[in-house]
C-alpha cells in the first residue's frame, strides 16, 4: 500500500507544481513579492476536496487503500504547509507583514471551513 500512496504523491505533488504555476503567471504581479495565490488557492482546494474524502471514509464508502492514495498521497503532496510556512516569511522578511497576516489568517480560516464543507457534502448526499 505505501507504493499506492507514493504514486498518489507523484501525481498529487505534479498537479501542485502545474497549477501553482499557472495560477501565478495569470495572476501578472509586478511586486517582487505577491500574495501568494497559487498556493493559498491549492490549500484550499485540497482541504475541500480531503474533507469531501474524510466524510467519504467516515460513511465507510473510501476503502483505507483509497484513503493512502488519495488521501495521505495525492492530497498530502498537492497541499503543501512547508510553501505555506516559507511563503509567509518571505513576506514577513519583506516588510509584508499586513500582507502575511491576511495570507496565514485566510488560509487558516477558510481552509479549516472548506474541509467543513467537504464533509458536510458528503454528510447531504449519502443521508
Amino acid at each position: 500500500m505505501i507504493w499506492l500512496a507514493g504514486l498518489g504523491g507523484i501525481a498529487g505533488a505534479i498537479m501542485r507544481y502545474s497549477l501553482g504555476r499557472y495560477i501565478m503567471k495569470r495572476v501578472h504581479n509586478d511586486s517582487p513579492y505577491p500574495f501568494p495565490l497559487g498556493t493559498w488557492v491549492i490549500n484550499i482546494s485540497g482541504s475541500l476536496l480531503l474533507g469531501v474524502l474524510f466524510g467519504l471514509s467516515k460513511a465507510e464508502l473510501l476503502s483505507s487503500v483509497w484513503w493512502a492514495v488519495l488521501g495521505t498521497g495525492f492530497y498530502g503532496a498537492y497541499t503543501t504547509f512547508s510553501t505555506f510556512g516559507y511563503e509567509t516569511m518571505q513576506l514577513i522578511t519583506a516588510n509584508k507583514v499586513g500582507k502575511a497576516c491576511m495570507y496565514v489568517i485566510s488560509s487558516v480560516t477558510l481552509g479549516l471551513i472548506a474541509a467543513w464543507i467537504g464533509i458536510w457534502v458528503v454528510g447531504i448526499f449519502i443521508h
